[in-house]
């Protein structure tokens, strides 16, 4: 009989919380237990095999079963609602990884829930006809070519009242690699596939296919317009890492830079005038290279580009790996990065290298780092691993900022009773913000929002999105129930999510571009002699990236304004129940005039 393997990862808050002890049952298609496991401090099972079906079948075109066998997987863990998913394919000689979002259990639940998720067949197994629409060839929007971290993804098709859901890009085109087309295939069929996939989604994006025409996503999980998603689904050790390799390259025409209109389809069951699916692995079996496989569907002049543009990264790869031997502030921030993580996944061992030295120490970090998050173990910070360190790093930095940010803001344990809607100011809504940036960490369909005591659009559109998580009415006003939910919620999480910190002493603060020490030390009214002593700080240089220790006895509670048109001192004051004395004895200013795009702390009462 033939074997796959079969990891299963249980996080929580986007990967930033490993769930330890998460109890593991693996059931066969008869729904007998196979496997019972528990996940270790990283959150992860040990790799197990698991009894399949030859892979000559997912090979075979004409084969109309399964070529594959579906298991399926409950994960239970104390303070979290439960996960069952059903039909994880197993491919011989293929890992499969089985990603594990636990949701935390709200305060007033006394019982945990048991959200499901069901994989089916890929889309290449599938006759669903493509109407992939192409945008007409003069419909450019954006200037060049971004990798759009996150890619917002409406589960649904465009007009359907499903929800958006906001996805690391890498994660997003691993996902629909993994629900498009089978990991068993050639390696230059897998790339030829992964570039269309990549560029659809890219043509999307630089063409603001969707948000042009009024809808607040980059792309939808159809496949009828656009590719296949399926939030949560296993993914391949295969397909992962040539994502990982590939996932900023992409398919245009010699002498343009707008990515090319990649349509696909199956190629057998249904067709179309793009790529086919299947076609790629008799192509591939050839021995064609992906780029001549995808010149087979597509003009024969285009080309693989790169863009090293990615939204939502700190700082962008510098371009050259570093290795041991290197050195410099890249090497600097990297080692930073790495030991804010290890709080969360203390496996990663601590880094004792003199800092901007890459030695021993480091590579061993960068090394542990990678194979708990599927990367080439090779202790080399290239680009992906690069990436990925960046991304965990701002997961679990902007989480610790929340955390501490709740104490700070006084958030309590009653909710406000005041009614909230489009238009309302002031202090309940600077909770409520809080509060909805702090669940959006763990419910991926709650878009993040401005803390600026403004109940804007952006505000709205979050509430309703919570509201519809949590089965209330979708009104976009903050009444009795919402607030209790929201208190539920931002309770149980408290209670039920270990949140790695440094202590009682201090805070920590990620520099953002323009902090000064001088400025930090005004806005937790504290001195830039106290941040340098707690921090080992010789001279005042910060860097991008870089965290600081605040002392916390200076905590007080303050938002970032930025000024807009008509503001003035006298009206931000009312708006925020506090005087213009505090405002400028905050931000230290010597008159009453501010300028438009300015950033002002306002003390909250």
């Amino acid at each position: 009989m033939a074997k796959g393997y079969l990891i299963i990862q249980a996080r929580t808050a986007g990967g930033a919380v490993p769930i330890v002890g998460a109890e593991i049952r693996i059931l066969d298609p008869q729904g007998s237990s196979v496997y019972e496991l528990t996940t270790d401090e990283s959150g992860e099972t040990e790799r197990v095999s698991l009894e399949t079906v030859d892979k000559s079948l997912s090979l075979d075109p004409d084969y109309s079963g399964t070529p594959y066998t579906g298991y399926d997987v409950l994960v239970r863990a104390a303070g979290f609602n439960s996960l069952y998913i059903s039909g994880v394919p197993i491919y011989e000689d293929e890992t499969a990884i089985q990603p594990a979002e636990l949701l935390p259990m709200q305060q007033t639940q006394r019982s945990p829930m048991v959200n499901e998720i069901t994989i089916e067949k890929p889309a290449a197994a599938s006759d669903i006809r493509r109407i992939q629409e192409r945008p007409e060839p003069e419909l450019r929007v954006l200037r060049q070519v971004v990798i759009p971290d996150p890619i917002t993804v409406h589960l649904g098709s465009p007009s359907s009242l499903a929800a958006n859901i906001q996805v690391r890009f890498t994660d997003y085109i691993k996902n629909v690699a993994s629900s498009e087309i089978y990991p068993t295939w050639p390696d230059a069929s897998l790339r030829a596939n992964i570039y269309a996939i990549i560029t659809f989604a890219l043509n999307r994006v630089f063409t603001e296919w969707y948000r042009s025409r009024g809808y607040s996503f980059d792309i939808t999980s159809s496949t009828a317009y656009d590719q296949a998603y399926v939030h949560g689904r296993t993914i391949f050790e295969s397909i992962s890492r040539i994502v990982d390799e590939i996932f900023n390259q992409y398919v245009r025409r010699q002498g343009q830079n707008a990515p090319y209109f990649t349509s696909f389809c199956n190629g057998t069951t249904a067709t179309c005038s793009g790529l086919s699916q299947w076609g790629t692995v008799s192509l591939a079996e050839r021995g064609l290279t992906p780029l001549q496989i995808l010149r087979n569907y597509y003009p024969n002049n285009i080309e693989i580009a790169e863009t090293n543009v990615v939204t939502g990264v700190l700082s962008s790869y510098p371009g050259t790996p570093l290795r041991t031997g290197s050195r410099g502030l890249d090497v600097q921030v990297i080692q930073t990065w790495l030991n804010r993580i290890r709080r969360n996944y203390p496996a990663i061992p601590e880094i004792t290298d003199e800092a901007g030295v890459f030695g021993d120490s480091t590579r061993a970090a960068v090394t542990k780092f990678q194979s708990i998050f599927n990367l080439a173990a090779d202790g080399v910070v290239g680009k992906s691993t690069w990436y990925k360190i960046s991304y965990l790093y701002t997961a679990v930095a902007r989480l610790a900022e929340l955390d501490s940010e709740g104490t700070a803001l006084g958030i309590g344990t009653v909710p406000p009773g005041s009614v909230l809607r489009q238009g309302s100011r002031g202090a309940d809504v600077i909770t409520l913000q809080y509060l909805l940036n702090l669940i959006s960490e763990f419910y991926p369909t709650v878009p993040r929002v401005s803390q600026d005591g403004i109940f804007g659009s952006g505000t709205r559109q979050a509430v309703i999105a919570f509201q519809n998580a949590v089965g209330l009415d979708p009104d976009g006003i903050v009444g009795v129930n919402t607030w209790k939910a929201l208190y539920d919620v931002y309770l149980g999480i408290g209670e039920n999510v270990p949140m790695p910190g440094p202590g009682t002493d201090y805070i920590e603060y990620v520099v953002q571009p323009g902090d000064t020490l001088w400025l930090l030390s005004q806005r937790y009214h504290t001195t830039v002699d106290a941040i340098k002593s707690l921090n080992g700080l010789t001279g005042s240089m910060l860097y991008i990236g870089q965290v600081l220790k605040i002392p916390s006895s200076s905590e007080v509670p303050y938002i970032e304004y930025t000024v807009r048109v008509g503001d003035t001192l006298w009206e931000l004051s009312r708006r925020y129940n506090t005087t213009v004395e505090a405002i400028r004895e905050l931000n230290g200013l010597t008159s009453d005039m501010i300028y438009i795009g300015q950033t002002l702390l306002i003390p909250v009462k």
